[in-house]
C-alpha cells in the first residue's frame, strides 16, 4: 500500500517537474510542454489505476492553486483557458495508456509502452483537448482538433521516448513496472 502511494506521488511530482522544461506557446494559446511525457510514463509504468491516480493528484494540486503547469500556471483559472481540456484529460490519457499496456501483450515491452502512450497521449487526449479549445476559443470541434494536430510530431516523439524508457526500466529494474509486478503476483499461488 505504501509503495503504491509513493509511486503515485512520485509520478505526480515527475509531471510537475517536467513543467519546468521551457514551454513553447503556439499562436492559439496552448503551450507545447514536456508534461504529457510524464502522463504517458505514468500510465505505462504504473498501469491504469495508479497512473490515473497520479495524474488525478497532479490535476487536483493544480486546481488547488499550485503553479505546477508549464510556465508556473495553477489555480482554477487554468480550467477556463484553452488548455483546460488537455489538463482535465491527463487522467483519462494515463488510464488509456495503462489499460493498453496491461491488456495488450507484445513481445517487446517498449513497443507496447510506445503504442499505449500514443493511444493515451494522442488518440484519447487530443479530442479532450480539442473540446476545451473549441469551448474557450469559440471554434468548431473539427477546427480545434486540427489545431491540436500541431502537437502531433512532438507527442509521437514523446511516445517513442516513453517506449525506450519503459524498456530500459524493465531491463534494469523489472519490479518497478507496477502493472507487470501485479500480474506476476496474481499468478503466484496463495497459501
Amino acid at each position: 500500500m505504501e509503495r503504491n502511494i509513493a509511486h503515485i506521488a512520485l509520478f505526480a511530482a515527475l509531471i510537475a517537474a517536467l513543467g519546468l522544461v521551457p514551454k513553447i506557446t503556439l499562436a492559439f494559446g496552448v503551450p507545447v510542454t514536456a508534461q504529457t511525457l510524464g502522463v504517458m510514463l505514468a500510465g505505462a509504468v504504473l498501469g491504469a489505476r495508479r497512473g490515473f491516480a497520479a495524474t488525478l493528484l497532479f490535476v487536483a494540486l493544480v486546481a488547488l492553486g499550485l503553479p505546477l503547469l508549464a510556465g508556473g500556471r495553477g489555480g482554477l483559472g487554468v480550467f477556463a483557458s484553452p488548455t483546460a481540456g488537455f489538463a482535465l484529460g491527463f487522467p483519462v490519457a494515463a488510464l488509456a495508456t495503462g489499460l493498453f499496456v496491461e491488456h495488450v501483450r507484445l513481445p517487446w515491452i517498449g513497443l507496447g509502452a510506445a503504442l499505449g502512450a500514443a493511444l493515451g497521449g494522442i488518440v484519447v487526449l487530443y479530442p479532450l483537448g480539442a473540446i476545451g479549445m473549441a469551448v474557450v476559443l469559440g471554434e468548431s470541434f473539427p477546427t480545434a482538433l486540427k489545431l491540436a494536430g500541431a502537437f502531433l510530431p512532438g507527442d509521437l516523439l514523446k511516445a517513442g521516448v516513453t517506449g525506450m524508457l519503459v524498456s530500459a526500466l524493465a531491463r534494469v529494474r523489472p519490479q518497478s513496472i507496477a502493472w507487470r509486478r501485479q500480474a506476476v503476483d496474481a499468478t503466484r499461488p496463495r497459501y
